[in-house]
């Protein structure tokens, strides 16, 4: 039986519907996946790279961090209000939080005094409500110490909803003693792992610190 001229439309027409279909299918797969993305991104979790030596030896340069948005609440995204609490940060936590003299930047530190707490720094050592503090993940690098700056020697009290912070890297961080506290809202959750780690010194993979969780 001889073809007629109306098979190879079909044929043609079956080919595009296909197409169609596919390209509708994938789509709709990436607009499902960049909603998900961006609702993990703005609740749940998110990732951070170590762009400074601040917290070093918790975190190195170049370490890549993810951040529980959930470790303290559920927060409107869009003014940094909670609108449900899970809890409150606590000392010794690491935390991203919004830098208060610039809210574009994102800083990272460790909780060192709540809401309340009594913070003497004296000749380098930390107390906190007159007990010494003891940190072993912290290093101090320079072994002097400078009588009129901050670093060395400080004292404050923490004010209501605000966190005094400082970074591990104790003698080479920017933090609370030079310009205050943060803000309980500003804070945008708390350090959980590191997911991936380059040395860019030696151009390689820190495998070692893959899936550590920070502490």
């Amino acid at each position: 039986m001889r073809p007629t001229s109306e098979e190879p439309k079909i044929a043609e027409t079956e080919v595009s519907r296909k197409k169609k279909g596919f390209v509708r299918e994938l789509t709709e797969g990436l607009l499902t996946a960049f909603i998900i993305a961006a609702v993990l991104k703005l609740f749940i979790v998110q990732a951070f790279r170590i762009p400074s030596g601040s917290m070093i030896p918790t975190l190195l340069i170049g370490d890549q961090i993810l951040v529980s948005k959930l470790a303290y609440g559920i927060k409107n995204p869009f003014h940094d209000r909670y609108l449900v609490r899970t809890g409150h940060p606590r000392r010794g936590d690491v935390v991203v939080f919004k830098y208060p003299k610039d809210e574009s930047k994102d800083f990272i530190k460790r909780v060192i005094g709540i809401p309340g707490d009594h913070i003497v720094i004296s000749k380098k050592q930390l107390y906190v409500n007159g007990t010494l503090q003891h940190e072993p993940y912290i290093q101090t690098l320079d072994p002097s110490v400078k009588d009129m700056i901050p670093r060395d020697n400080f004292e404050t009290v923490v004010p209501p909803h605000s966190y005094f912070v400082m970074g591990d890297n104790r003698d080479d961080s920017y933090d609370s003693r030079f310009w205050g506290f943060v803000k309980s809202r500003k804070i945008v959750g708390r350090a959980v792992l590191i997911y991936w780690s380059w040395n860019k010194e030696t151009g390689s993979i820190r495998l070692s610190r893959l899936g550590k969780m920070i502490h």
